[in-house]
This record gives structure tokens, sequence and C-alpha cells, in this order.
């Protein structure tokens, strides 16, 4: 593994690695978030972009890890419209690439996206997954089952229009890093491990013991 000063370029570097028919989903990152009482919450999310930004992944703000990340400041003034921005609610991804032996654990602050990225991204999806986005009240209890789900899709799917709008509830979450580390296996598991922690605007590299 190098060590270059830059750890989103080579998360970026990996990832295209990562980008092959034996990994189905490379862009799979497990999400960690925590609620007021500090109870800790994991669940698995796709990581539609990285850039010096950040790891932007996209939800119903109305769920579990949505309102998990609202309430620590991600964003505040009510719905995914306008709004005021706080300092974040802290967040963790775990990157794990099985055949090429690689992991990258990213801890930092979750800051909601801007409604121009998550228009843009909606845009993209494919208008069954809109319109389930509008029928699924994500983590929110099925009174009646599945099938209470798949009959609120088919009438949504009949009344909304062929270009969807996006939900006020729907947008995107960005985690601005704070922590990076690279993990690579070494034979007789002494694995090799370089972490990266923000200093102002560069960063600070340490290698740790697997």
């Amino acid at each position: 593994m190098t060590q270059p000063p830059d750890p989103i370029g080579l998360f970026l570097e990996w990832a295209a690695l990562a980008a092959r028919a034996d990994i189905p989903e490379p862009d799979a990152a497990a999400l960690a978030t925590v609620d007021d009482a500090c109870k800790p919450s994991v669940r698995m999310v796709l990581v539609r972009s990285a850039d010096e930004r950040g790891f932007v992944f996209y939800t119903n703000f109305e769920s579990r890890k949505g309102a998990e990340l609202l309430r620590g400041g991600a964003k505040t003034g009510g719905g995914g419209k306008g709004g005021s921005r706080g300092e974040g609610a802290p967040a963790a991804l775990c990157f794990w690439w099985p055949p090429l032996q690689k992991q990258v654990r990213v801890e930092g602050r979750a800051v909601a996206v801007s409604d121009a990225e998550a228009d843009a991204y909606w845009a993209t999806r494919a208008r069954e997954s809109q319109v389930g986005a509008w029928a699924s009240r994500q983590s929110a209890e099925l009174t009646r089952g599945y099938p209470e789900l798949t009959a609120k899709y088919r009438e949504l799917d009949a009344t909304l229009p062929r270009k969807v709008p996006r939900p006020e509830h729907w947008s995107g979450f960005r985690i601005v890093p704070e922590r990076i580390e690279f993990w690579e296996a070494r034979p007789h598991r002494l694995h090799h491990r370089v972490l990266y922690e923000r200093q102002g605007r560069g960063w600070t590299t340490r290698i740790l013991s697997p």
C-alpha cells in the first residue's frame, strides 16, 4: 500500500479496483449511527459519490438513520427543502471488498446534501425506484404486513406523473470525514493499517499495528 498525502485519492483508487464482476455491490458500506441515548445501529447503504468533500448516500429522512443523523444537526428547519445546517451528527462507514482483501473505515460528521445535488441524483433513478420512495414510510411499521406496501406502490404508480417529483423527505447525507483508515490483508495476520486524521485542511498519517 502506498501512502499518498490525500486519502480521498487512495480511496478512489481502491474503489476503482473494486468495480469488478465478482464484487456485486462495490459501493456498499455499513453505516453506523447513534441515537440520543448513544445506542448504536448499523445497516448497509450504497455510497453514490465520494470526493474531497466526503462520502454521499441517499435515504428517506424519516427513516431511523435519517432521524438519528438529523437529530445531530445535519439539517434543521424541517423537511428536505431549505433549512440550516449544524455541525452534523457523528457517523461512520465501513467498506469491505473480500476479493481484494481491503477495507476502508470512515469516521466523521453527517451533513445534508444540497437540494440541487439531491434533485440531480433523483433524476438518475428508475421511475420504479422513485415510486418506491414515495410508497415506503421507511422504518415505520406495516400494520397490515407487506401487502400494505405493495398496494400503496400500485396506487402511487397509477397516480404519480410520469416524471416523478422528489419527495421532500427524500434526500442525501454527506459524511464529512475526520478519520479514514485503510486496511490491507498481509500474511500471518500482519495486516497493514494506515490511519489518516484531519488536521486543518490537510491530513496526518500513522501506521497502526494490526
